[in-house]
């Protein structure tokens, strides 16, 4: 525990005007993120005497090791970059709302030249239109099939509109009048846009306009006897109406608004919001939050807006935001909302009538919302820290391991030879914090060697790192492979605290195997001079818990807590271990010689193996006729050549069900893409070499 005496800035260094600043732990970890009107008065009131703070206040600035600050221009900048750093990095004394990214939204993708109407999760798309969001896929599903009788917009897939225009036949909403066919050109793209952007219209919120239209085309069609047509129309007027009806009418004169009610206590908080669009609720979410810091319901406001709004622009942010209680001050936000809407937007309490009456029904949904998830988490709670005790119990460690890291290798016959690390804390995935590496102190197949090898890597880094930063910064060219999606080499950016870092060491190590595992990974620990981490394996056959310099496994019981995690954290660091494995024998498999020529790409790979039908046909062709294919040069294809004269030749290919040798392979394919190797034996014996 910190003194924050130690590192309290001078009165003087302090600037009294507006920024941001952030607390950082002794791993030069961002823990905390504020924003003041003014740095001097925000920074003083964190260093008084500690028995005058929030115990959550306390508790921040004693496990802070540094503070640092930016200074902005405005409150508006402040409240900007706020929303920023918490974005980046993650602090862990902030409320966070869980993310809301599981929520669906109807979505119209009008950047294709034929918008297509579909169900869409997760980050916003430029040029897609949204609606909702909504509670469950099934509700948009049952209104776009509503709403397809009027507004027949395209809802398949690309791959099938390909293959109905390939065909000339469309699909069977296109047959029963649930779809204008534009794939066979029953409708222009123009005639199809515009079907769309009706669409967007009516779920905008303008739905007279079209109940009139066709109302007035009935009375005609009925009045000039066309009977069928009346009869037709009448059936879409009353889907638009059901439809409508689905989204009962909250607020008079089309208002278009988001209602905000908070729910908490001196632990939790949970928000609901209600998305009112014409005057109908359109969509509905909800978070839930740890209270980590000592916040207002103000305060919890303002970081649910942040939320909300912070990569909304245009029509997503509505003019008129309810909520229950003002952020003080509350100009900075209503301005930072009217820039990101590009108009005005009203932030204000509702004091009477239908909006009061509307926000008391949305503060009982996050009153129960709360409820509900207090009874869920009372019982995980509790098991998780039963599981927790029970494991420190049984391996004899001094407190609960909140951080436990679990490695285990996988390979096939010896080839690809991969580990995995996996992370729980408090007894939950930390998938962020997840990490694979390749096996390359050695060839073949040995398990204890590659543990070795592992956990001597991972907590090398972290050694040198620590010794340097306090945390990783920079590793070795290859030392280990990032999860899809994360940066290689351990270059995450700079030294500026973000998430995603393995400055921490766990205070357990669990590896998959038995005693020799176990020895392998101490031996690297101790190599190291670490000796304030415990290490545990569990062997699958008879679920048992070894522990190094130990000849006797440790048996928890069958129904123990304790075990049941163990078994999460091995069973996730295998799946883990196994798809990275498969992930690179994929790769070796489709690998062709013309991958070993320099400067040659995709583009024309695919337009040698189309020239000449196939690689085989491709591998006897002379120099002069791979120049004659366009794009290739006479550099290149001699380089071609080379690379097919210095390939190992694959091993025959065989039709696995017939057992057949496959002389010629298929055009347009590369070698080893489509067939397996004789000798790498059936799919069950390879399924069952895997470790």
């Amino acid at each position: 525990m910190a003194d924050p005496s130690s590192y309290r800035p001078k009165p003087g260094e302090i600037p009294d005007s507006p920024g941001v600043y952030k607390f950082r732990d002794e791993h030069h970890r961002v823990i905390y993120v504020g924003k003041a009107k003014s740095l001097r008065q925000r920074l003083a009131s964190y260093f008084q005497d500690l028995a005058g703070l929030h115990p959550r206040t306390r508790t921040m600035v004693t496990t802070a090791a540094s503070v640092e600050w930016t200074v902005v221009s405005t409150e508006v900048e402040a409240l900007q970059l706020e929303y920023s750093w918490i974005k980046e990095y993650d602090p862990r004394f902030n409320v966070k709302y869980r993310d809301d990214k599981s929520y669906p939204y109807l979505a119209v993708t009008m950047n294709e030249e034929f918008p297509r109407v579909q169900v869409m999760r997760g980050h916003k798309r430029k040029g897609v239109r949204y609606f909702g969001p909504y509670g469950h896929a099934w509700a948009i599903r049952d209104t776009v099939d509503l709403l397809l009788r009027v507004f027949p917009v395209r809802t398949c897939s690309a791959g099938v509109f390909k293959n109905a225009a390939r065909t000339g036949r469309p699909c069977l909403l296109g047959y029963i009048g649930k779809c204008s066919a534009p794939c066979v050109e029953r409708v222009s793209a123009e005639e199809h846009r515009e079907l769309a952007e009706e669409f967007c219209d009516f779920m905008a919120g303008r739905t007279g306009t079209y109940l009139r239209r066709l109302e007035r085309q009935m009375t005609d069609a009925a009045e000039e006897m066309e009977y069928e047509k009346a009869a037709r129309l009448r059936d879409d007027i009353g889907a638009l109406k059901k439809a409508m009806e689905k989204n009962a009418v909250v607020l008079a004169d089309a208002t278009d608004a988001d209602l905000i009610a908070v729910a908490e206590d001196e632990l939790e908080a949970a928000v609901q919001i209600f998305h009112v669009r014409g005057g109908r609720v359109r969509g509905q979410r909800g978070w839930v939050t740890d209270k980590v810091e000592a916040v207002t319901t103000a305060d919890l406001v303002e970081h649910a807006l942040q939320q909300l709004y912070g990569e909304e622009t245009g029509d997503s942010v509505p003019k008129e935001v309810l909520v229950p209680a003002l952020p003080d001050p509350v100009e900075p936000v209503q301005e930072w909302l009217t820039g990101r809407r590009g108009s005005i937007v009203s932030l204000r309490i509702p004091q009477r009538g239908d909006k009061k009456s509307l926000m008391e029904t949305v503060q009982r949904n996050a009153q129960q919302s709360l409820a509900l998830h207090k009874t869920k988490r009372a019982s995980d709670l509790t098991t998780r820290s039963r599981a927790l005790e029970e494991i420190a119990e049984a391996l004899d460690l001094d407190s609960a391991p909140l951080r436990i890291e679990c490695y285990d290798i996988s390979h096939l016959q010896g080839d690809d030879v991969v580990a995995s690390m996996v992370v729980f804390e408090d007894g939950l995935q930390r998938k962020s914090e997840y990490r694979r590496f390749q096996i390359k102190g050695f060839e073949g197949q040995d398990d204890v060697r590659s543990m070795h090898e592992v956990i001597t890597r991972r907590f090398k880094r972290y050694l040198s790192e620590k010794e340097r930063t306090g945390e990783w910064v920079d590793g070795e060219p290859g030392d280990s492979e990032p999860r899809d999606g994360e940066l290689k080499n351990g270059e995450l950016k700079d030294d500026e605290g973000r998430p995603k870092r393995f400055a921490y060491p766990p205070q357990l190590v669990v590896v998959d195997g038995g005693q020799p595992q176990v020895a392998a990974a101490k031996r690297a620990l101790d190599e190291l001079g670490i000796d304030d981490i415990a290490v545990c394996g569990l062997a699958k056959r008879l679920e048992e818990v070894w522990l190094p310099d130990d000849g006797d496994p440790v048996v928890l019981p069958r129904t123990s807590e304790g075990l049941y995690l163990l078994q999460r954290v091995r069973d996730e660091a295998h799946r883990f271990a196994i798809t990275y494995q498969r992930t690179k024998r994929a790769k070796r498999f489709r690998a062709s010689p013309l991958d070993d020529v320099p400067g040659l790409g995709e583009t024309r790979k695919q337009a040698l193996i189309k020239y000449f039908g196939s690689v085989k046909k491709l591998r006897s062709a002379t120099i002069d006729q791979i120049c004659e294919v366009p794009g290739i040069g006479r550099k290149t294809a001699e380089a071609i050549a080379v690379a097919f004269a210095q390939a190992v030749p694959a091993a025959p290919a065989v039709n696995t069900a017939t057992g057949e040798i496959m002389e010629d392979e298929e055009p347009g394919t590369t070698a080893g893409s489509s067939q397996e190797p004789v000798s790498a034996g059936t799919s069950d014996e390879r399924r069952g070499q895997e470790t």
